[in-house]
């Protein structure tokens, strides 16, 4: 037993060493497959945690019990300053990558420890999988046919997720949000939020809802029959640090279907748009 505990630690060791091996000789636009990560419990749901600085992230489910990564190099929301060359230099092209994988109990998680360029990362998993995604900067997060709880933030860059069922929470700063569900947990709460940025989110027409909807500068549109309460400001007041202060908060508060958990939606600069299907 003991030896057969040793060589399972060795083996798995020589896995983490591989798959941490810098990739050379990437091109700026070539993507390339990284590694395949087995799962401990092949049949049963699971976990993906991907939290970079810099770069886009692509989820794509697929029939198959692995995950695979796959990479690129390239800055998808490009800056004219990016291309800009120092004079009488050439630019070499650095395509050194270091990016490794951890799975346990089904939750894999990749460390992404390029901190200095955006690494676009490509990735399948089985349909039944739950997302926590987070990218900063140079990239965009779409995710496609998964099933699960999905925990999605942007800084600079988009999000969009399509055909999806489960539940989700998505935010970002300067970028629109687009969510498509097939299907939605019941009874889960959700929240989707920008803040320069329209909010385009379509439900199945039997889904029940309350609604909690703000925009700054931009309007509220639906096609749901949502019965609208009657608009009350929320009043905030502080006593902390011997100052008085109230802030004074207006929100739209509405139901469809009859009602049901609680969906947030908070923009500053763009639209909510509520669609049946």
């Amino acid at each position: 037993m003991i030896l057969k505990n040793n060589i399972m630690k060795n083996i798995k060791l020589l896995f983490t060493i591989i798959i941490m091996l810098p990739i050379m000789a990437i091109s700026q636009e070539e993507s390339v497959e990284l590694f395949s990560i087995p799962l401990s419990k092949p049949s049963d749901s699971g976990k993906l945690i991907v939290e970079q600085l810099s770069g886009s992230i692509d989820v794509l489910a697929y029939e198959g019990n692995e995950v695979i990564v796959k990479a690129s190099f390239g800055n998808k929301k490009e800056h004219y300053k990016d291309k800009k060359e120092k004079d009488g230099l050439k630019r070499i092209q650095n395509s050194s990558m270091k990016i490794s994988a951890e799975e346990k109990d089904n939750t894999v998680r990749i460390i992404n420890e390029q901190w200095s360029r955006a690494t676009n990362l490509e990735i399948k998993v089985p349909s039944d999988f739950s997302l926590k995604l987070s990218t900063v900067n140079k990239g965009n997060i779409s995710v496609n046919g998964v099933k699960g709880e999905l925990e999605i933030s942007n800084v600079n860059g988009e999000i969009t997720v399509e055909g999806v069922r489960g539940s989700a929470s998505a935010d970002t700063v300067n970028g629109d949000i687009k969510v498509d569900f097939l299907s939605v947990t019941n009874g889960a709460s959700m929240a989707f939020s920008s803040m320069n940025g329209d909010l385009e989110v379509t439900f199945p027409s039997s889904t029940k809802a309350d609604l909690k909807l703000k925009s700054e500068m931009g309007d509220i549109f639906t096609d749901f029959e949502m019965t609208v309460g009657k608009q009350k400001p929320v009043v905030d007041t502080n006593t902390s640090g011997g100052s008085y202060k109230v802030k004074i908060e207006q929100w739209v508060n509405g139901s469809i279907n009859g009602g049901g958990p609680e969906m947030l939606f908070k923009t500053f600069n763009g639209d909510i748009i509520i669609k049946s299907k």
